[in-house]
């Protein structure tokens, strides 16, 4: 079993009430984790993105989770300055070639570093996707209620 699979199945058992994805620019790995989470877990979690220095959501996070039946376009990006932090009990990061934000809150902490990208185009995005899908699914492995 891989350390996010170990990982993952702690914080399921842990039932956290409110998930929080983190990245620097808050526009692909996170903007896609938010989705994917979204469409998985209980209606009773809530689950956020932010990042350290927001920007857009990258066009092609809309058009790859759009593929899976999944619709981001509401979505944008935020400031961690915007969530209210007390209320996360997990943050996942995922910046890989960059420094992540820190989060200073209480909260369980996991990384999954997953390349951007928006440095490489569509099959990144599509792979960048497909493992987040695969490591949400297994984190939210429950009827959805």
């Amino acid at each position: 079993m891989e350390q996010w699979q170990k990982e993952a199945l702690e914080l399921r058992a842990a039932k956290p009430k409110h998930v929080l994805f983190l990245c620097v620019a808050n526009s692909a790995r996170s903007q896609l984790a938010e989705g994917i989470a979204r469409s998985l877990a209980p209606k009773d979690i809530k689950i956020s993105s932010a990042g350290s220095n927001p920007s857009i959501v990258n066009p092609l996070a809309i058009e790859v989770l759009k593929e899976i039946g999944i619709n981001i376009k509401d979505q944008y990006s935020k400031n961690i300055n915007s969530i209210d932090t007390k209320s996360v009990e997990a943050v996942i990061t995922l910046c890989a070639e960059e420094v992540c934000p820190l989060f200073l809150g209480k909260a369980i902490k996991l990384h999954w570093g997953l390349s951007d990208p928006a440095l490489s185009g569509i099959e990144a995005f599509r792979k960048v996707r497909d493992e987040l899908k695969k490591r949400l699914t297994l984190l939210f492995n429950e009827e959805k209620k």
